[in-house]
């Protein structure tokens, strides 16, 4: 397997608008990041990734890009990225930037061009579209409810939106938009920064028949997703991207790519295809979801534990997985696949070894450190996602679906659970804005008691764990490199699996229940000494043959 620094590191996510405020407007800026640096560091991470920083009306949180070459004016200055560029390399700390070209901003000054006349010169950066039967040139739906087509009244056609109106999507097809997009990839890298995490990557390529999708049962619109991801020239654009711009600098790049199978997956980051490092997967984290009935299914740990194998396996030979739970897009894992209760910290833990142990680069959202929870808002006035509030005005207001129920969805899976205030102290406001100030969302009214100051130098406390986990990872090339093997495959309760490499074979074992099942060790796993490498509940080295698991209980043991 090919050694590179992107498989050793473990990347950092923040979300500027919520990690912390300076300047007292109640929204998280470049100088808050630049101020936290150190914490990073400690924590053990050795990349950050951004969110998006650039210039944006914010209709998506940042993902409706109108300046590329500019920084959101609530989060600073170039002169502030800059800084923060250079404050992050002195320390170590790798900077990689969220491309977003699926789509840009409807303020975009290609968009307001393009949408002049038909005949304008930036006319086919965009997917324009003629109405069929006087509506819209297909029946797909918006990824944030609504139409995925929006009426232009100056030219009489529709343009295509997969996310929001104000985030149309780009017309790859048209040289002169791959050109602009290889020039502004250029611009960053020519910066200094470390790589990109690539937004939807995966649609940029769009089956050009434009056909129905199909319609489930109860749905307003039909399904656009399987027809605009990986499409049919997705990865010639890739290679184009790689080739021109992105093979010349030593930099790493993992492109969220929702609806992909392994084999799709290598088809991306295969070690002779010249695209990508590697890329997010959502199937594991898709468990516990229904979409279309916008509703909450329950954990499933034997479903978890065949996608899990699935992508471990998959993706062994010249591939390499991205290894996450919390992201911008997910509820908070402690509060889903864990006990976010009785066992919070528990569970944290074992969440947290479970993944890191895996083969790939393991994410660390912000707060995930700290085992942030789900929040329960409880009025749709309270989310600011516009995903969340565009589908409460289709679920309730036009389809008549009981509040309450909806509500208990958001509560379980939006993704403002995830956008909250950093928790930084248990002083008002948590350490993120000044006291006085109204921080843009709400806070989690947990942060009193689960914040970063009651936890730093606590030796027993989940961010001291995941320095550990951090450590172990890169004290053990195993832990990286290793060969993945589930065991235990149809246990309902019990996660286990081993990783090898050459004589050398590590065993994790995790109790993803509050109950307390036993484990035992199959007859064909042979050493000649254990030692215990980790472990979330206070236990001797005993022997591994039979171990009673305490709830949420993990460890983590080096067999010889």
């Amino acid at each position: 397997m090919v050694k590179s620094w992107w498989k050793e590191s473990v990347v950092y996510q923040v979300y500027p608008r919520s990690f912390r405020d300076t300047n007292g407007d109640g929204i998280g800026d470049l100088k808050g990041i630049i101020e936290k640096l150190d914490y990073i560091k400690l924590l053990g991470a050795n990349v950050i990734w951004l969110c998006p920083v650039y210039k944006s009306p914010n209709d998506d949180n940042g993902y409706d890009i109108s300046d590329y070459r500019d920084i959101m004016d609530e989060f600073g200055t170039m002169e502030d990225f800059d800084k923060l560029l250079d404050e992050a390399h002195k320390r170590g700390l790798k900077i990689l930037m969220d491309l977003v070209v699926n789509h840009t901003s409807d303020e975009h000054k290609w968009f307001i061009e393009s949408r002049k006349s038909k005949d304008n010169k930036y006319r086919d950066y965009y997917i324009w579209k003629d109405p069929k039967d006087g509506k819209e040139p297909n029946n797909w739906g918006g990824a944030f409810a609504g139409s995925a087509w929006e009426y232009d009244e100056n030219t009489n056609m529709y343009f295509l939106h997969c996310f929001s109106r104000k985030q149309p999507d780009l017309n790859w097809e048209n040289p002169e938009v791959r050109r602009e997009v290889q020039e502004l990839v250029k611009y960053w890298l020519d910066k200094g920064i470390d790589g990109f995490r690539m937004d939807v990557i995966n649609m940029i390529s769009k089956d050009q028949t434009f056909p129905d999708g199909v319609k489930a049962e109860g749905s307003l619109y039909g399904d656009k997703d399987p027809i605009v991801m990986n499409g049919p020239r997705v990865h010639e654009y890739l290679k184009e991207l790689n080739e021109k711009v992105l093979s010349k600098y030593d930099i790493m790049t993992v492109g969220e790519t929702p609806l992909v199978t392994p084999e799709i997956a290598m088809q991306y980051v295969g070690e002779d295809r010249n695209e990508l490092n590697m890329v997010f997967e959502f199937e594991h984290m898709d468990i516990d979801r229904d979409e279309s009935k916008a509703m909450k299914q329950p954990f499933d740990l034997i479903k978890l534990k065949k996608v899990f194998t699935k992508w471990q396996k998959g993706l062994e030979n010249g591939g390499w997985n991205s290894l996450y739970w919390n992201n911008h897009d997910q509820a908070r894992v402690v509060s889903r696949f864990g006990n976010d209760k009785e066992y919070w910290e528990k569970s944290a833990k074992m969440l947290g070894t479970c993944l890191h142990m895996q083969q790939g680069t393991p994410y660390i959202y912000q707060g995930e450190e700290i085992g942030m929870t789900n929040v329960h808002f409880e009025t749709i006035e309270d989310y600011r996602d516009i995903s969340a509030i565009n589908r409460y005005k289709e679920e309730v207001e036009v389809k008549g679906r009981d509040k309450d129920s909806f509500m208990n969805y958001l509560h379980e899976l939006s993704r403002d659970n995830a956008r909250t205030p950093m928790q930084w102290n248990s002083c008002e406001n948590a350490g993120f804005t000044e006291p006085e100030v109204k921080p843009w969302i709400k806070l989690n009214p947990r942060y009193k008691e689960i914040n970063v100051e009651t936890q730093i130098n606590n030796p027993n406390s989940i961010f001291n764990y995941y320095r550990e986990l951090i450590k172990i990872r890169r004290e053990n090339e195993i832990v990286v490199y290793g060969k993945y093997d589930l065991i235990l495959e149809d246990d309902k309760e019990i996660y286990a699996y081993t990783r090898t490499l050459d004589s050398k074979k590590l065993l994790v074992i995790c109790n993803f229940s509050k109950n307390e099942p036993v484990f035992n060790l199959p007859e064909d796993i042979k050493y000649n000494f254990s030692q215990k490498i980790i472990s979330n509940y206070d236990v001797d080295d005993s022997k591994i043959e039979k171990i009673k698991l305490k709830p949420y209980e993990c460890r983590v043991y080096m067999l010889q």
